[in-house]
């Protein structure tokens, strides 16, 4: 059984179609096909490969960005450099740099008993 609703529906596109003129409905058809033109051209743009690239991109550049403003406003305020925290950077890397060496010179050390 139908909803009343659909029965509405089909009972005044049954009386609308009725009033049309033929004229009309080619222009109705006309109207329809260019709105379907326009719907598919606009999905193809969409889904093309090079549109989804350059969303993609600009994805990345937009991540890029803000986690680069987030970096910096760790060490740089309002009020200049924030050297506590240029420090502590400071030390990290040198830190890093050490064991990087420290892992080299243990390892050319086991390669050469090897």
């Amino acid at each position: 059984m139908a909803h009343p609703a659909e029965n509405i529906v089909e009972d005044h596109m049954a009386q609308a179609s009725d009033r049309r003129s033929a004229d009309q409905i080619r222009k109705d058809l006309h109207a329809a096909r260019a709105r379907m033109s326009a719907n598919v051209e606009g999905l193809v743009r969409e889904v093309h490969p090079k549109a989804v690239k350059q969303r993609a991109v600009d994805d990345v550049k937009s991540f890029a960005r803000t986690e680069l403003d987030n970096a910096k406003s760790t060490v740089i305020d309002d009020d200049g450099l924030r050297t506590d925290r240029l420090a502590i950077v400071a030390g990290v890397l040198v830190g890093t740099v050490i064991a990087l060496v420290a892992v080299r010179r243990m390892v050319s050390k086991v390669r050469r008993r090897s």
